[in-house]
């Protein structure tokens, strides 16, 4: 009896112990990576005291100039000048060689580049190499910094967030792994990272979902791309019988777009939860107003990695519905591929990213004036104004136009904060009327009200020209394609109403129309999870696109029409 007894001290010893270290270790690590976003955000603070300097230094940098000793030009003296204890270095390298082209000559000297190609948000998946974070670390990696000032700022404003195992992620990335917001600390996550890496958007989304309904106490739900998050959503409101029996015999059923091979992976993941089952099944008879926090009644935030112009769309949506009660946080502003600001206040309702002047050199072109403005820097911003943004971010990469308007909400310090308005390759024009996507949008929000029990699902415009033969021998017009919900059918007299608000709200577009030169706007409804269809269809994870230029998307779409 005495040895039996024994063995079974020394088995739940040894349980505890296997248990506990990763714990440990998790708890460890964390310490460690929120001292060292604490550190960051100090040296962001030091570097918002003189953005012109910094930014400076960080073309330097991009010009590969940026790491030998200067003497001698009023550019090296600028660098020594912020060398002491209280100046933007903040206890890294301040002797910078001479800079051969500054800001102007740089303008000078390199004409603003191309459009560049808007890429998937996403940051590197990998061990993290612990010098990076060594106080005397030269230059490190933006998107390391973003990732420590995110669990810094995510930490202090939810203290219960860091916890092992209490984030889920919902994204698609196929072909290239992106690691989620907090990749330097991955005993967060309680999602697969293969899931993501799936050829096919839905079983990928889908697949993270039941991984996230295993997890009761979650506290962070994350998401690259908020429409990733409610399409996932609109998932377990079709499948969740299904989801449930999963839950339950701890097993994946075969579905379409999941290898076999994969499938038998993930599946050793898995162990049966039949209380878990039970629980979604109840929780889901009941409906799905504010069904989020029902399902894991610990959440404390919802991260939406990016979040730009009518891309909100999602979110409002999603608070309304599913996520009711539930705080949206956006941490993250990014364009052209490049981590160009941070929210660094989790809790307020509206994102303010502050422009970081050492993670990339960034140039501002005047929406109002002449056609040619020139391009002011990070320091010569207006609280109140809209910019479009040049950014330099990679060497060799000069001067690229990203197609995004920003608008200035403020400075801390000197830092601008910002607030992404539109695109402007997502501008209506068949006649040179240019109406921008956020105030299309504001166009037809405000139709919808209009029409008694309607709810705005999703949408995309098309101009005629795209349509060729099918458009007719009508005069140029647009073509608006909708996702509602409450209504099936709308009366000639409800579709005109989206052609009135234009009118009224644009009086150029009135006078087009007015003169017969621009037709009258046709309005088409399609089938539930249409928008989910055609996102699959873009093939990678960026945010929707609002204006269709591509005929494959547009006979996708025109294959959904009911009315």
């Amino acid at each position: 009896m005495l040895p039996a007894v024994a063995v079974a001290a020394v088995v739940a010893v040894a349980v505890a112990v296997a248990v506990a270290i990763p714990a440990l270790r998790h708890r460890l690590v964390r310490s460690a990576l929120r001292r060292a976003g604490g550190r960051y955000r100090r040296r962001l603070e030091a570097l918002g005291s003189d953005v012109r300097l910094s930014q400076e230094r960080r073309l330097r940098r991009l010009l590969g100039t940026g790491t030998g000793t200067g003497t001698g030009t009023a550019g090296g003296e600028r660098g020594a000048a912020g060398s002491g204890p209280g100046s933007p270095s903040h206890g890294f390298p301040s002797q910078l060689v001479p800079l051969p082209a500054g800001s102007e000559e740089f303008q000078q000297r390199h004409p603003l580049g191309q459009p560049c190609r808007d890429e998937a948000p996403g940051f590197p998946l990998g061990p993290l190499r612990l010098w990076a974070l060594l106080p005397g670390c030269w230059d490190p990696d933006p998107r390391l910094q973003g990732s420590l000032l995110y669990l810094d700022a995510l930490g202090a404003a939810f203290p219960r967030a860091l916890l092992r195992r209490g984030t889920a992620v919902l994204h698609w990335s196929p072909g290239r792994a992106r690691g989620p917001a907090g990749w330097p600390l991955p005993s967060l996550y309680c999602s697969p990272a293969a899931a993501a890496l799936l050829p096919s958007r839905a079983a990928a989304l889908r697949l993270q979902l039941l991984f996230a309904l295993r997890q009761r106490a979650l506290r962070v739900l994350e998401a690259g791309l908020a429409a990733e998050l409610q399409d996932a959503l609109l998932a377990l409101r079709a499948e969740w019988p299904r989801l449930a029996q999963e839950l339950e015999l701890g097993r994946l059923s075969p579905q379409p777009g999941l290898p076999e091979g994969l499938r038998d992976r993930l599946q050793a993941l898995l162990s049966p939860a039949a209380a878990r089952a039970a629980e979604l099944r109840a929780e889901c008879a009941r409906g799905f107003e504010g069904i989020v926090m029902r399902l894991w009644p610990q959440l404390e935030v919802v991260v939406v990695r990016t979040m730009r112009g009518t891309e909100r769309l999602y979110c409002d949506s999603l608070r309304q519905t599913d996520c009711q009660g539930l705080p949206f946080y956006c941490p993250f502003y990014q364009a052209a591929g490049a981590l160009l600001g941070v929210n660094l206040w989790p809790a307020e309702p509206e994102p303010r990213f502050m422009l970081c002047p050492d993670w990339a050199f960034c140039e501002f072109l005047p929406c109002l004036g002449s056609k040619e403005p020139r391009a002011v820097l990070l320091d010569e911003l207006w609280e109140g104004c809209e910019y479009g943004l040049v950014v330099t971010a990679q060497p060799g990469e000069y001067r690229c136009r990203t197609g995004e308007v920003l608008k200035v909400t403020g400075f801390h310090k000197q830092c601008p904060l910002v607030e992404p308005v539109r695109r402007e390759s997502q501008t209506l024009s068949v006649r040179g009327e240019s109406i921008p996507e956020e105030q299309f949008c504001q166009s037809l929000c405000r139709a919808l009200r209009m029409w008694p029990g309607a709810r705005l699902i999703d949408y995309v415009c098309v101009e005629s020209s795209l349509l060729g033969d099918s458009s007719g021998p009508c005069a140029p017009h647009y073509e608006v394609f909708m996702e509602l919900q409450g209504l099936r059918d709308l009366s000639e007299g409800q579709r005109y109403k989206l052609d009135q608000c234009l009118q009224e709200d644009f009086p150029i577009y009135k006078s087009f129309r007015f003169k017969g030169s621009i037709g009258p706007l046709r309005l088409h409804l399609v089938r539930p999870r249409t928008f989910t269809r055609l996102r699959e269809a873009l093939g990678c994870p960026v945010p929707m696109p609002r204006v269709l230029r591509e005929e494959r998307l547009l006979q996708l779409i025109q294959g959904s029409v009911i009315s």
